[in-house]
């Protein structure tokens, strides 16, 4: 069978593509950095994709395939020594390049490998500086030092534009011999700093651990900065007090299977819904081609950026930001998910290919997991007259990726219901990131969530990119509000009256949230009427009125950040235009290539083959709870079926006891609700 074009690429595939880069740099050393599909020019795609909608049963538009492209990001190593970034696409059945770029550093850095981060570690081994600033400490008896690498964040105004990593430094209680006991309750005061060219350690940046009046530089630490520290265990063999002994079991069974079907590695269908799983480095889960009872929804659904700026004054805490998905990658960080722990139920796992810095191919298993899951009520209504109910549960697919970042786990969940529902829902997790204070301190950059541990205030701010193709690719966006009028004899005689306001979006832009006016987005397909209402068919989301970037203006942090100005955005769709802060972020200064950017080009986009950019998030002020490891905080953006149906959609999904349910004491009612069907 023809490999279809939104598959990942195969462990075959990607050894051809990493030959032919190798083959164009035969007197070089090449070192690979990400191998991974390049998608189709949505032209191309459209017209694929129409024919396969189209075909039979067994047919399949081969004619009309669009090429099957690898993107290749690489360093080329020369003579000098000096490593200089390239980005290729090659046609994996031509075996040919097909486009290149040599990306100048003033252009932008190349994201993190995890490799780059074992250079930093070595290079304290080696760092003679290093090793003496570590030796103005006196750790405890049997700790250890652990350096935990960080990007390095953006460069100040006016500074070298060299590749730098830092790392952060921590101590480790190997007494109790469990390698896995909580680093992060022993923050040290001193951040190293390479070159990531020479590889050598080039600074040391030493912290101040005052609090509230001390300098923002002052040393006032002693040289036993970690006496006043305390051990903070969450492994559950170590958790101080043991583990809850009542807590009983809950299963999810599905005693005759799941519902949903899984072809291709790649291809979902599910309760009317069908769609396509990809996985790549920097995005991790992308949705494509999102169908219901055979109407086109989505194009392309993923998550796009985060930026996690944090707010402590003191440098050089200034520079501290991380953009999780342009830095490293989300992808490149997801979890290997395991049986009956990340997902419950009768699970489908999918695999990633990932490479080495040789190029080499291998499989990335159980990145992705899709399952089943009830949510609660769905739909009910009681006849009072007889008395019978009749009520269905919401049960929802579930496609889910996990990433760790360092101290933070992001869960990242896409959620599709029988009630023709779209969730994108966001859970973070992990451990806060921790400085050193002085005994007895506190601090306006954080709270102290244990004895001499700093959890610095921060922000987790996303953005999620909606391609859309609301029965159709030539869709406006519009936002509708809710407006009280003045008690009047004409229109409002007992002024209980409010007017809907309907405003089309007709120009590229960005807008926000408005609560007080209970402003909802919808994406309308104007061409397309519901032959009820007469209204456009449409998908509609109210999105999160979540703070923004709070970092000055002109700052840096918001500088680099701009996507996080405007709470929704529309762009007019072009290719190869995915991440709402642009294809470079480490390092950067000011955000380009954006959304911003993009928005900025005011591009017509109404009845436009359009982008819609939903950017919320987290204002993060540390409390002790978070200690050692945080509860997760969710965060969900609901897509919702605006008269796009002619009736509730979930209408036919059946009711019926569950026979698996029963009372505390064993026993079952009688027939009662749902017993006629």
């Amino acid at each position: 069978m023809a490999i279809h074009p939104f598959k990942n690429l195969s462990v075959d595939e990607t050894r051809i593509a990493r030959d032919v880069v190798l083959s164009l740099h035969s007197d070089v050393v090449v070192d690979f950095r990400e191998i991974y599909l390049q998608e189709p020019e949505k032209a191309k795609m459209k017209e694929y994709l129409n024919l396969e909608h189209a075909a039979q049963p067994g047919q399949s538009p081969s004619s009309k395939r669009p090429p099957r492209l690898a993107k290749c990001q690489y360093d080329v190593i020369g003579s000098d020594k000096i490593p200089e970034y390239n980005e290729s696409v090659i046609d994996i059945e031509l075996k040919k390049r097909v486009r290149h770029e040599v990306v100048a550093k003033e252009h932008g850095q190349a994201s993190l490998t995890l490799w780059e981060f074992g250079h930093l570690v070595d290079a304290c081994k080696e760092s003679k500086e290093f090793k003496d600033a570590m030796a103005e400490f006196k750790l405890p008896e049997g700790f250890e030092l652990v350096v935990e690498p960080w990007p390095y964040g953006g460069l100040d105004f006016g500074a070298e534009n060299r590749r730098y990593f830092q790392g952060l430094c921590f101590a480790q209680d190997m007494n109790n011999k469990n390698p896995d006991s909580n680093f992060y309750a022993y923050p040290l005061p001193i951040i190293p700093v390479m070159d990531a060219h020479t590889k050598k350690i080039v600074r040391i940046d030493r912290l101040a651990t005052g609090g509230k009046g001390d300098s923002l530089t002052g040393q006032t630490h002693s040289e036993r900065v970690l006496d006043h520290c305390q051990s903070a265990e969450y492994v559950p063999e170590l958790v101080a007090g043991g583990l809850r002994k009542d807590f009983k079991p809950i299963n999810i069974t599905q005693p005759e299977g799941p519902s949903f079907k899984v072809t291709d590695e790649s291809l979902v269908e599910w309760q009317k819904w069908s769609f396509r799983v990809s996985f790549n480095p920097r995005e991790g889960a992308v949705l494509h081609d999102v169908n219901y009872d055979g109407r086109n929804i989505l194009y392309r659904m993923s998550i796009s950026e985060m930026t996690v700026p944090y707010a402590d004054a003191r440098p050089p805490f200034h520079r501290k930001q991380a953009f999780d998905f342009g830095d490293g990658g989300a992808g490149n960080c997801a979890n290997n998910l395991s049986l009956g722990c990340d997902c419950l139920g009768v699970i489908k796992y999918f695999d990633a290919v990932i490479v080495g810095s040789d190029g080499e191919a291998k499989v990335n298993p159980n990145v992705v997991c899709l399952h089943e899951q009830d949510n609660g009520i769905g739909w009910k209504h009681t006849n009072w007259r007889t008395g019978r109910a009749v009520v269905t549960r919401m049960r929802e697919l579930v496609v889910q990726f996990i990433i760790t970042l360092a101290n933070y786990e992001y869960v990242f969940a896409y959620k599709l219901d029988t009630a023709g529902g779209i969730t994108l829902e966001t859970r973070a997790t992990g451990i806060v990131s921790v400085v050193n204070i002085d005994p007895g301190k506190t601090s306006d950059y954080g709270n102290v969530v244990s004895s001499g541990v700093l959890a610095q205030n921060h922000q987790h701010i996303f953005a999620a990119r909606i391609d859309p193709s609301i029965d159709g690719h030539t869709n406006t966006l519009t936002y509708e509000e809710s407006h009280p009028v003045p008690q009047n004899p004409t229109t409002n005689p007992a002024g209980n009256y409010y007017e809907v306001r309907k405003t089309a979006v007709t120009t590229s832009s960005g807008l926000d949230a408005n609560p007080t006016d209970h402003r909802v987005f919808k994406i309308t397909n104007p061409a397309k009427k519901n032959c009820i209402s007469g209204n456009p068919v449409a998908y509609k989301f109210e999105p999160l009125p979540t703070q923004k970037l709070l970092a000055a203006p002109g700052s840096i942090q918001s500088q680099r950040a701009l996507f996080t100005q405007h709470h929704v955005w529309v762009t007019k769709y072009r290719d190869d235009e995915l991440y709402a802060a642009g294809r470079y972020t480490m390092q950067s200064q000011l955000e380009q290539g954006g959304v911003h950017d993009m928005a900025a080009r005011q591009d017509s986009v109404e009845n436009e083959d359009i982008v819609v950019w939903n950017v919320f998030g987290l204002t993060h002020n540390p409390r002790v709870e978070d200690w050692p490891v945080m509860p997760v905080e969710v965060y969900q953006v609901q897509f919702r079926p605006s008269d796009f149906f002619e009736r509730n959609p979930a209408i036919d999904v059946p009711g019926g006891r569950n026979g698996s349910s029963v009372l505390v004491d064993g026993g079952k009612e009688g027939e009662g609700c749902c017993g006629k069907l």
